[in-house]
């Protein structure tokens, strides 16, 4: 419990020698007074993990604003005769919606499309003579950013980037025993998009022994057992083509609302000449940013890193290049070296992505005093009790206290927030680890985080 702010920079210097091996950088200053308390290399250009996502956090409240709401949109290009019939295409435009799934929304991974089926059935379509057409134009091609390394990418944190994303471009694979000899296998959410294979059997009992195998066409064949007692059983699949699963997922759901469809499922631009038909509003950003900084959720990130590009105007594509330029733009309203900082991606994955423990204070305490700081200082998962903090910290005077985000990969660990001193003052820190000696490191970074909310002066 240091009581001045040489102790405190005795203590955290003492702590830091405690790594065997790898680089520090290291930062902490009040908020409230503004001075620094101490620092380690603190310009030193090191990879943030997660903790980037702070950075795609304050430039997604900047651009857009905490109560900003994303449309996805569904539109057609041709004329409604009195009939409900549709003489041309409809077309779901992707807004880069991160949240365009069933965790803002009842009904599970269906609800989605199913809500804006229902939309367009209530705007009088009954059937549809052309195509269902996917835009996924918000955003360039690129589904993978540099610097994700192979290995992440068949997991669900690694999945593909897109303009039209939907279930957070995760499919569920349902197996439940059939009334007969074959199991019953659905796709979560439905779509037309993707093929499945059924070739498992409804046997006697409540296990299961279950085979999934995914084609490079995308097909999924499911193989084994499953005894008539058991439950419902779900895997889940990356989707390598999300504006295509999402826009045959709007196919199924129109076609589950009783409209018929003459024509094939594409992706395309929108028309100039289409005409909006019905439309489905995202979670508010607040609500989607304490998601994703919560629970680290990489999707949102990396859909937030490039709506940010676009801003509200749309103005332009959302590009990584572009994400760049206008994280550039904020972080010279911060106040902060532009150098510093360099986003591969928004999420924090790739291997390429660079912060300095000073650009991270910087951000922190810009946010701290932005109009926007309550909802940034609320998606913080907090030391003890929230999100990926809930088990460090616990009974110290840092739970319930300590709000930061953390960075986990297999040779970083960081940590980059808020704490408050017992004296009430408020002091940002950055703390960020390189090297393989990262499971001392990470309880360094624990006891630091309980120094800091022991401090007074």
């Amino acid at each position: 419990s240091p009581r001045s702010s040489a102790a405190l920079a005795s203590d955290l210097g003492i702590f830091l020698e405690r790594t065997r091996s790898g680089d520090w950088g290291v930062m902490v200053t009040s908020v409230s007074r503004g001075d620094t308390l101490f620092s380690r290399n603190p310009g030193a250009e090191l990879r943030p993990a997660s903790t980037m996502k702070l950075f795609t956090t304050g430039l997604a409240f900047s651009r857009f604003g905490p109560d900003y709401q994303f449309s996805t949109d569904a539109l057609r290009d041709g004329s409604v005769s009195a009939d409900g019939t549709l003489h041309g295409n409809i077309i779901l435009r992707g807004d880069g919606d991160p949240s365009l799934s069933g965790r803002f929304l009842d009904g599970g991974p269906n609800a989605p499309m199913a809500a804006l089926a229902q939309k367009v059935v209530a705007a009088g379509i009954k059937q549809i003579t052309g195509d269902v057409i996917g835009d996924a134009t918000a955003f360039d091609d690129s589904l993978v950013p540099d610097g994700w390394l192979t290995r992440y990418l068949g997991a669900a944190y690694a999945a593909r980037v897109s303009g039209l994303s939907l279930n957070e471009n995760v499919v569920w694979v349902a197996v439940s025993p059939g009334a007969g000899s074959h199991a019953e296998v659905a796709l979560e959410p439905m779509t037309t998009t993707l093929r499945v294979v059924n070739n498992a059997r409804t046997v006697a009992g409540n296990r299961a022994s279950l085979r999934m195998s995914k084609k490079s066409d995308g097909t999924i064949t499911v193989t084994g057992s499953i005894g008539r007692n058991s439950p419902t059983r779900r895997y889940s699949y990356i989707v390598d083509d999300p504006a295509m699963f999402a826009a045959g997922a709007f196919r199924a759901a129109l076609q589950a609302a009783g409209v018929r469809i003459g024509g094939s499922t594409r992706l395309a631009p929108t028309p100039a000449r289409a005409v909006k038909v019905a439309s489905l509003e995202s979670a508010t950003l607040a609500r989607m940013i304490s998601a994703m900084n919560r629970e680290s959720i990489n999707h949102y990130a990396e859909l937030l890193f490039r709506d940010g590009a676009r801003g509200p105007a749309h103005s332009v594509q959302g590009t990584v290049a572009n994400g760049n330029a206008a994280m550039h733009k904020f972080l010279a309203r911060v106040g902060a070296d532009t150098s510093s900082v360099y986003n591969a991606d928004g999420s924090g994955l790739s291997i390429n992505d660079r912060v300095t423990a000073r650009s991270m204070i910087q951000l922190l305490d810009y946010a701290h005093h932005a109009p926007w700081g309550p909802e940034f200082h609320a998606s913080l998962p907090v030391a003890g009790e929230s999100g990926t903090q809930s088990k460090r910290m616990k009974g110290s005077p840092a739970q319930g206290n300590l709000h930061a985000k953390t960075g986990t990969t297999n040779d970083v660990i960081a940590l980059a927030g808020y704490v408050t001193a017992t004296d009430g003052e408020v002091l940002a820190f950055s703390f960020l680890y390189n090297g393989r000696d990262r499971w001392t490191a990470k309880s360094t970074i624990d006891v630091m985080g309980e120094t800091l909310a022991s401090f007074a002066r």
